[in-house]
């Protein structure tokens, strides 16, 4: 026979059964809240103890997607706006800064070459040396003094972007300053020291002169022209003139070219056969020409300071950011300046 349960025993159990509720916890899933005690006793009568178990089923957030894919994208992104900064960077301290300290260098280098070579007497004269060999580009040829523009320079062999980072140029297919006919100087107007940045300072009847392996020449200005200007008369035989030429505008802006005529007022030296036949210079030598073929010094230089752009974002989050910064920032630093170095080679060689 099924025992009776009294009344009192009936009556606590269902008590204890209306005591079992679900709560919810902050993850938002149910959970069970223990059934309180009952203080009520019942006299004379056992008490029964009563488990109730209630099950719960605990979920598993859903995974998020995307996250290693987005991740790269941030890295990507970042190392992409560390090259950007770089290059900015680097291009804003070449030109205003390092270049000059380049050029200036170079100045000084060349200045100590041609002093030597006109102590012994071998400093060029001609389209050629003394092998009868064309002067590589870069080869110092003359000493350029103009105090009325803070000119004291050294004159070299070419016009391309090149060689007028290290001072202004000679044009290769006109003689030499000094002799007779018509000489071209070039030079840059802002960058790499600006060593033509005065010359619209001169005035007709200022002069100046300029020291080659036969001797020291010295030209009176005939005026200042730019675009539109009327050129002066053609040099008569046997006499020579002087044309420098450098950009006009704002700096590191050039709009065109600016030309000083001056007259040689001195003797003219021999003057030797050309070799170098007017106009046939190739476009890279013009006034305000950029280089020509493809610059792929910058392209290597350019693909290094990605690379290193990225594997320091990379190590910024396996390392640190101060271990990332002592590691990279010299290297970044001397990548960037290389590009900014090779770019600048790019821009017009007057500017």
């Amino acid at each position: 026979m099924v025992p009776r349960l009294l009344d009192g025993e009936l009556e606590e159990r269902r008590e204890l059964h209306h005591q079992v509720h679900l709560t919810h916890d902050p993850s938002g899933r149910p959970r069970p809240r223990s059934p309180r005690r009952s203080h009520r006793r019942s006299h004379g009568r056992r008490r029964v103890a009563v488990t109730v178990a209630v099950q719960t089923t605990l979920t598993t957030p859903a995974p998020r997607l995307g996250v290693r894919g987005v991740t790269a994208v941030r890295h990507l992104a970042r190392g992409g706006l560390l090259t950007l900064a770089a290059l900015l960077l680097g291009l804003t301290a070449q030109l205003l800064l390092v270049s000059g300290v380049q050029e200036r260098a170079a100045q000084h280098a060349s200045y100590d070459a041609l002093r030597t070579e006109l102590a012994l007497g071998t400093a060029p004269v001609a389209q050629t040396d003394q092998n009868g060999d064309l002067l590589a580009p870069g080869t110092p040829v003359a000493l350029l003094d103009i105090p009325a523009a803070h000119v004291h320079q050294v004159v070299l062999e070419g016009t391309d972007s090149a060689v007028l980072t290290d001072g202004p140029g000679h044009r290769r297919d006109t003689p030499l300053p000094g002799q007779s006919g018509t000489s071209v100087l070039m030079g840059r107007a802002a960058a790499y020291g600006g060593p033509f940045g005065h010359l619209g300072r001169l005035a007709a009847g200022d002069t100046f002169t300029v020291t080659t392996g036969q001797g020291r020449a010295r030209y009176q200005v005939l005026g200042v022209r730019r675009a539109g200007d009327p050129a002066p008369a053609t040099v008569a035989p046997g006499k020579g003139r002087l044309v420098l030429v450098t950009a006009t505008g704002a700096h590191f802006m050039p709009g065109g070219v600016l030309r000083v005529d001056a007259d040689l007022i001195s003797t003219p030296a021999q003057t030797p056969a050309a070799v170098i036949r007017s106009g046939t210079l190739p476009e890279s030598e013009q006034p305000l020409a950029h280089p020509s073929g493809v610059p792929w010094p910058l392209v290597m230089w350019l693909q290094a300071l990605v690379a290193v752009a990225v594997a320091a974002v990379w190590t910024w989050h396996r390392w640190g950011r101060h271990q990332t910064w002592i590691v990279f920032a010299p290297v970044v630093a001397v990548l960037g300046l290389q590009v900014a170095v090779h770019t600048t080679e790019l821009l017009p060689n007057l500017m």
